[in-house]
Formats: structure tokens, C-alpha cells, sequence
């Protein structure tokens, strides 16, 4: 049967296919070979040995001293700096795209000012300012210190991926906001972002993983206790099985992200069907209602 071109690309003939499975079997086989490698060089160094991995499963001081806590220190960290960094970030997005260009530039200048600066900088910056300028406890420092940094860089990169969602859009919604009497600010709460919510959805999750994993840089430089600095004291503790500690906490990580990849799919697949369902149609009590008092979205409009 003859191939027949898609919309992305043609379909690869059989000699093709014949280059592409060879090409699979040679990674495959590479990348066995670098897993053999990796776990002959364990062996010789006797990390793979059980007594440097049994406390994980033998003993629940492992996991009560020290991956619990670090583990709900970890949580915390994110989903605080998740919950301000979503909305705020939603707000700077918004207000460049402010038809007053003093808010666009004063919006737009916190927005690449704070995404331009390493997170860890951040961090240092916002403990040393706990620390000069406020009464915050040394204990509490760094999760305050933690979450500002996060807080910041995040919004900022959020508030791109908001703005190039709504831009994203086609400019006849805005059109059609506008022809049943919605003011801008309407228009953007009811219209705008429903619609592009969908389409940021996958670019917020990445991000919202990013909040996850950069809460290691505050255990690696200012002593919080989250998940990635716990492995030192495991390790001091339990003879040494670094390579043990490390993988334990790296699998955690995964779980914690996979399940946040996992819970914003659906999310989205639930999304897409509602707005299959129901359609984007604004109804005339509605359309009435947004209009204001005295104006009716039937009325024709004359020029006087």
C-alpha cells in the first residue's frame, strides 16, 4: 500500500524504517552497556551491598527522623511559594498587557528584573534582608527566605506564560467580547483567560516542578531542612551509604513530581472535554447581565 503524506511530515519508506530500528537497537544497546557499567562499578565499590540499603526498609527511624520532616519542610516550601507565585504572577501577565503604558513598563521592568536574577541569589538576598530588616526567627529564616526567592523568580516567569497565552489567542474573541458590551476587564476575567488557561496548563505545570526542585538550593545554601539535606545526616548515621541516601531521595523527587505531572493532566483532559461539552456560547442573561444596568446586548446602538 502506498504511504500517504501526513499534515507533519511523510511517512519514512522501508528503508527508512529499517534505519530507524537500527538506530533504536544501537541506543538500546548503548544505553545497556551504560547501565552494566554503572552497576559493575557500584558492585566494586560495595554500595550495592544490603546493609547499606536495608535501614530503608528495616528501620522506621530512617523515615521518621529524617525524610518525613524533610520531606513535609520540602511540601511546604512549594506549595507556598505555589500558591503566591500563581496568582501573582497571573497579575503581572495581566498588566502588561495594560493598555496604560506606564503600568505595561512598571510591570514589565519587575518581571525581567526578577527573572533575569539565579534563584539562589534570590534566596541569599531575601535571607540576609530576614536578617537585617525584620524580627523572623533564625529557625523560620530560611523557609521564609526559601519561599521569597521562589516566590519572585516564579512570578516572573509565570507572568510570561500568562501573557503569551493570552496573546496566544485569536484577536476575534476580543472582538466578540467587545460586540456584546464587556469592558476590558470583563472581557479578560470571563473571556481571555478561560481560554487560555487550557493552553498555559502545560507550560505551568513545568513550571510548578521547577518550585519543587528548587527548594534543594535552600537546603545546599541557608540549612533548611528539606528533602535533598537530609541525606547528609542519613549518610553520617547509617555508614556512609551516600549512593543509597542519594537514590532514596531522588525517587522520592520523582513520586512527588510525577504525581503533580499526573494530577495537572488530568486537570487538562477534564478541561478540554468541559469546553467540548459545553462549548464557549454566552448566553443572553449573561451577555444581559455583563452589559450593565439599562444597556442590552440586542440594542442597536445608532450614532447621534
Amino acid at each position: 500500500m502506498k504511504n500517504e503524506p501526513t499534515v507533519l511530515y511523510d511517512v519514512p519508506g522501508p528503508r527508512a524504517r529499517r534505519r530507524n530500528l537500527l538506530w533504536t537497537l544501537l541506543f538500546l544497546l548503548a544505553l545497556a552497556a551504560v547501565l552494566w557499567w554503572v552497576v559493575a562499578s557500584l558492585a566494586d565499590k560495595n554500595q550495592l551491598e544490603w546493609s547499606k540499603w536495608a535501614p530503608f526498609f528495616t528501620d522506621a527511624r530512617v523515615w521518621q527522623t529524617y525524610i518525613l520532616p524533610a520531606l513535609k519542610n520540602t511540601v511546604i516550601a512549594a506549595a507556598l511559594a505555589m500558591v503566591i507565585a500563581l496568582p501573582l504572577g497571573a497579575l503581572l501577565g495581566i498588566l502588561r498587557l495594560s493598555d496604560h503604558r506606564a503600568v505595561r513598563v512598571a510591570a514589565g521592568t519587575v518581571v525581567e528584573f526578577f527573572r533575569a536574577i539565579p534563584v539562589l541569589i534570590l534566596m541569599l538576598f531575601a535571607n540576609a534582608a530576614y536578617s537585617e530588616f525584620t524580627d523572623v526567627s533564625p529557625d523560620t529564616r530560611p523557609l521564609y527566605a526559601v519561599v521569597t526567592g521562589l516566590v519572585l523568580y516564579n512570578a516572573s516567569v509565570l507572568a510570561e506564560v500568562v501573557r503569551a497565552g493570552i496573546l496566544a489567542l485569536p484577536a476575534g474573541q476580543t472582538d466578540a467580547a467587545k460586540a456584546i458590551g464587556m469592558r476590558k476587564g470583563q472581557t479578560m476575567a470571563h473571556v481571555l483567560l478561560p481560554q487560555s488557561v487550557t493552553a498555559m496548563l502545560p507550560a505551568l505545570v513545568s513550571q510548578l516542578v521547577v518550585i519543587v526542585k528548587d527548594t534543594a538550593l535552600g537546603g545546599a545554601m541557608l540549612g533548611f531542612s528539606e528533602l535533598l539535606a537530609s541525606v547528609r545526616p542519613m549518610s553520617a548515621n547509617y555508614g556512609a551509604n551516600t549512593i543509597a541516601c542519594f537514590t532514596v531521595v531522588a525517587v522520592i523527587f520523582v513520586v512527588l513530581n510525577f504525581a503533580l505531572t499526573t494530577f495537572a493532566s488530568r486537570l487538562e483532559r477534564r478541561l478540554r472535554r468541559g469546553k467540548k461539552s459545553t462549548g464557549a456560547v454566552v448566553g443572553a442573561e449573561t451577555a444581559e447581565e455583563l452589559a450593565g444596568p439599562g444597556e442590552h446586548p440586542d440594542t442597536p446602538h445608532h450614532p447621534r
